[in-house]
């Protein structure tokens, strides 16, 4: 899209100045003020009453027109609030309404939005107006009731006001002019435009709308057609268009122009100033536009909506509101025509074909006989569609192959219409009709998906007895004789429509072949049976379409659907049963690459998640790359992938229709060269939220990459460069991106080599950066120089509420820096320090800033050298503190003594809800103390002491605890010496204990006859806790 202009703050507030040439300007003048282009010049201090009632007859017609309107209840919220967008993709530009639905799983690309209001307003202070403006949407999603509700809306003076005249035409009516100057264009709509009256003094400010440019039954064409700057000169209307929308004349209106994506591509990018789209129904809107269907029913509703929901290529198609009423109407009809409690749950519609055969049955009904009479005879009933199928088909194949979806009385008599039948309400179900401006009769299927339907209906009846090709239209072509022979010819027809025009027909086409299907037409549409004499061959011939290529196409992915329509599930079934079970390398052939590219867009394993681990090569990857621009999440991990694949990958996301938020690469070979690549992506990647790249090889020079990247970046919140060797360059670099850098909120670097240096440069980093939340630096080489610097940065930072220091090399020198940052610090909540040196000196400094500190949630000092006297400190430190919740002390030798310390303060403390004990030298006295404790403290719920010597006595004294405690919900005993009597006395403790959840007493010597029998105690008195033995 072209960039606006920019104006000066003082300009900001005022209208669009005045444009050339002065010619056009005083012509459209006239035409509103009704004068021609020769006369007066216009008075200097008008008199506006004329003019005014003039805009107010406008607005009353316009109201008039809108009356009885269904859409005009007040516009949904979906309706009154649009997504910017920045431009088409190639998804939208390329491929059907409904493959854009279904590869995008029904999310709308996260954009701004901006209200129905400020719609054409400047988005800033400093920028102007749009003067071209587009509005995009699949088919069916509301374009035409945005602009009907818009207009109505103007007229009532709620929106719009900026605008004195609003002139809606669609192309509908323009499709009815061979020929049109501007100044009958805009007379055409705003036929109050007198011959008298004074003229304006100045051009007031216009809007005109072009609804619906898809319907245009001529392409605008920018680049052969000549300039027009003369609004009274008769030009083609497709010429006319495309001078207004260049500028060439009346420059000074504002266009507004609706339109399907792919055809909103004829206007150059250059040209628009705005485009925004109209999304699709959410859940609870798709739920709301089916009680709207069944107001009195809501049984009936329900049951409807569970029906879509049980489906999710159904669920997903239901997010367009036509569809989604189409569908409800069908479901209803399905229910509704149950005869008898054995038909209570009547098999539903699975498929698009079986889902249309439905509404195709209740149009049957509409069209016959009142409710409680005889219905028509079986062979009326086949006859009257068979003819609506025959007539209307015939229009709708030919329009789908012209790209034409309004018809006019000459079409419908070119293609021998009986105008009479259009009065039946068969007929009314599936065509619609609609008066225009010049009095003419437009008529349009009531959804692109039934002119689809129907076409596919007639090509399927007549391909049975045509001897030529049938897309032809009578021209010269090679007999074709068989049904086989035509629907292969328009299977080859839709593999090569690049923009995917036939995918829905061809899947229509190939549903009418399903058992089903058959059983649901039969007599009606189809002959019974009629289907057996071809469904296997039409199967293997379409597999026979998936040739191998360097990519899977969307017409390949297409060829999966049209095999489910037939009822021939299992290409995808086999490699989904491949998929699920991790044996998906080897199965490598185009046909299994297509079935794993469908079921990337519907299996519902891979709506949330992409598991491509273990199972790709870099051939098949590049196959599937434009099917994995538009999965949520990928996981690539352990392929081996090496720098090329990364390049490739960061084709990929670079995309402008990349819709990907996470991929995981761990594990696999990428160096320097990748990360590279990689990092070039991020640069305009904007849907990217996390990036893991654990256990690779990119090194510092890969880390400043991706350093360099995140300077820029402004998406990316997760970042892992685990096991990279990046040492202290590549922190450096990254920790020089993070002073810049506000969104990237997890970072993990353990094991990467990273000393004093990197830590230092991190921690002036952390003084600076306001979006980081956790940092990992487990398993590196920091020391207390490191610590201190670290610990002066969080004496500062208010945003990191994670950090890992475990497995490094601190002291108990580092430990007072910890402390000293823990008593001014108030936001880290999680800090980790297992495996480090801190011995008893630390850990009690660390024991006397938690008297202070409220802000620490959980605190890991495993395996440090801590005793006793640390212990006491920690106990002392409990009484007081009031946010800690989880204390882990394990592998440390604090002995009964420590533990004694800890139980005395759990006495006292309300916080702490887990106390991590492994392997601590607790003996029974130990145990005794914490058993005491337990009958006190009412909020711990997981204590865990496996590895111990608690014994017999310890296991007695938990036990006494456990019969009066209610807070406690896992105990962890494994390999405490409890034998047999400590185990039994804790079953029998658990009759007047519903609080524990889970007990472990695996390694405790209990044997197989004792662990039964304490299973059976377990169960009888607490069957809610599961025991391991």
């Amino acid at each position: 899209m072209r960039k606006q202009e920019v104006r000066t703050g003082g300009e900001a507030g005022q209208g669009r100045g005045p444009g050339p040439p002065a010619g056009q300007v005083k012509a459209l003048v006239d035409l509103l003020a009704g004068k021609s282009s020769q006369g007066s010049q216009a008075p200097q201090t008008p008199d506006k009453t004329p003019y005014d009632s003039r805009i107010q007859k406008c607005q009353e017609t316009l109201l008039n027109r809108a009356k009885g309107s269904p859409e005009l209840g007040g516009p949904s919220p979906r309706l009154t609030s649009l997504l910017l967008v920045e431009g088409l993709t190639d998804l939208q530009l390329k491929e059907h309404d409904f493959t854009q639905v279904e590869t995008t799983r029904g999310d709308w690309h996260p954009a701004r939005t901006i209200a129905l209001d400020r719609l054409f307003l400047p988005l800033s202070r400093v920028s102007i107006p749009p003067r071209i403006s587009i509005t995009i949407g699949v088919a069916g999603v509301g374009k035409t009731t945005l602009v009907r509700n818009f207009v109505h809306l103007w007229a009532q003076g709620q929106v719009g006001k900026e605008f004195s005249l609003v002139l809606p035409l669609t192309f509908r009516d323009l499709n009815t002019h061979e020929k049109l100057s501007a100044d009958r264009l805009l007379r055409s709509v705003f036929p109050h435009a007198g011959e008298s009256g004074p003229v304006a003094a100045a051009l007031p400010q216009i809007l005109l709308i072009l609804d619906g440019l898809d319907e245009c039954k001529t392409p605008l064409d920018f680049s052969n057609t000549v300039a027009c700057t003369d609004p009274k000169k008769e030009i083609q209307v497709d010429h006319l268009i495309t001078n207004i929308i260049r500028g060439n004349l009346f420059p000074e209106v504002s266009v507004w122009v609706t339109s399907r994506p792919g055809m909103a591509g004829q206007i150059p990018g250059g040209l628009v100033d705005r485009m925004t789209e109209i999304r699709g129904f959410t859940e609870e809107e798709i739920k709301a536009c089916l009680e709207e269907l069944f107001p009195e029913d809501h049984t009936l509703s329900d049951w409807v909506l569970r029906q879509v929901q049980a489906d999710r290529a159904l669920y997903l198609m239901c997010t367009v509101p036509a569809f989604c009423r189409l569908a409800g109407l069908a479901l209803g009809h399905l229910s509704r025509s149950r005869l008898g409690p054995q038909d209570a749950e009547p098999w539903t519609p699975r498929t698009l074909c079986e889902l249309y055969s439905w509404y195709f049955r209740m149009a049957l009904g509409g069209d016959g006989q009142e409710k409680g009479k005889a219905s028509p005879r079986i062979e009326q009933v086949a006859h009257g569609s068979r003819k609506m199928v025959g007539t209307l088909g015939r229009l709708a194949f030919h329009g789908l192959v012209r790209r034409k979806y309004v018809f006019y009385e000459q079409d419908l008599k070119t293609f021998g219409v009986d105008l009479a039948l259009l009065q039946s309400a068969l007929c009314g179900c599936f065509l619609r009709r609609e008066e225009t401006l010049a009095s003419a009769t437009a008529y349009c299927f009531a959804h692109l998906s039934l002119q689809e339907f129907v076409a596919a209906a007639y090509y399927y009846s007549a391909s049975r007895r045509a001897i030529f090709d049938l897309f032809t239209e009578g021209g010269v072509s090679w007999p074709r004789l068989g049904f086989l022979t035509h629907f292969r010819g328009a299977a080859q027809r839709a593999m090569q429509a690049e923009d995917g025009r036939l995918d829905v027909f061809l899947r229509f086409l190939s549903g009418l072949l399903s058992p089903r299907v058959n059983a649901l037409l039969a007599g009606s549409l189809l002959a019974q049976g009629e289907h057996q004499a071809y469904r296997a061959q039409v199967a293997e011939l379409l597999q026979g379409c998936l040739r191998p290529n360097e990519a899977v196409s969307a017409r390949a992915v297409n060829v999966l659907h049209c095999l489910r329509e037939l009822q021939h599930p299992e290409p995808a079934r086999s490699v989904e049963e491949a998929l699920e079970s991790g044996a998906l390398a080897g199965l490598s052939s185009p046909q299994h690459q297509a079935a794993l590219a469908y079921l990337l867009q519907v299996s519902d394993a891979c709506a949330q998640e992409a598991n491509l681990s273990l199972c790709l090569s870099k051939g098949v990857l590049q196959s599937l790359l434009p099917q994995l621009l538009y999965c949520r999440s990928l996981r690539l991990d352990s392929n081996q992938f090496q720098d090329p694949v990364m390049e490739l990958l960061g084709s990929v996301l670079s995309g402008k229709d990349c819709r990907i938020q996470k991929i995981s690469l761990a594990e696999n070979q990428i160096s320097n060269k990748g990360a590279k690549a990689l990092a070039r992506s991020l640069l305009v990647n904007r849907s990217l939220t996390s990036l893991d790249l654990r256990s690779n090889s990119i090194g510092p020079q890969g880390a400043k990459a991706l350093a360099d990247a995140l300077k820029i970046n402004r998406t990316l919140t997760f970042l892992s460069l685990q096991s990279n060797a990046i040492r202290d360059n590549g922190a450096r670099s990254v920790a020089e991106a993070l002073a810049a850098n506000r969104t990237l909120s997890v970072l993990q670097f353990s094991s990467n080599s990273i000393g004093d240096g990197g830590a230092e440069a991190l921690a002036k980093a952390l003084k600076v950066n306001q979006g980081l939340e956790s940092l990992d630096l487990q398993s590196n080489s920091i020391s207390d120089v490191g610590v201190a610097a670290l610990m002066e940065a969080l004496c500062a930072n208010q945003t990191l509420v994670s950090l890992s220091l475990r497995e490094n090399s601190i002291s108990s020198e580092g430990a007072r820096e910890l402390a000293r940052a823990l008593s001014i610090n108030t936001t880290l909540k999680n800090l980790d320090l297992t495996a480090n040196l801190l011995h008893d000196q630390g850990a009690q400094a660390i024991a006397v800033a938690m008297k202070e500190n409220q802000a620490l949630k959980s605190l890991h000092l495993q395996w440090n050298f801590i005793q006793a006297g640390a212990a006491k400190a920690l106990g002392q430190a409990l009484q007081l503190n009031k946010s800690l919740t989880s204390l882990d002390l394990q592998e440390n030798a604090i002995g009964d003594e420590g533990a004694s310390a800890v139980a005395s303060a759990l006495k006292a403390n309300t916080a702490l809800t887990a106390l991590y004990l492994q392997v601590a030298s607790i003996g029974s006295r130990g145990a005794q103390a914490l058993g005491d404790a337990l009958a006190l403290n009412r909020t711990l719920e997981i204590l865990d002491l496996r590895g111990n010597a608690i014994g017999v006595a310890g296991a007695k004294a938990l036990a006494n605890a456990l019969k009066v405690n209610s807070s406690l919900r896992r105990l962890n005993l494994q390999e405490n010496s409890l034998g047999m009597d400590g185990a039994i006395c804790l079953a029998t403790a658990l009759s007047g204990n519903h609080g524990l959840q889970h007990i472990n007493l695996q390694g405790n010597h209990i044997g197989e006859s004792g662990a039964r029998m304490i299973s059976e105690a377990i169960r009888t008195n607490a069957p809610s806790c599961t025991v391991e033995m």
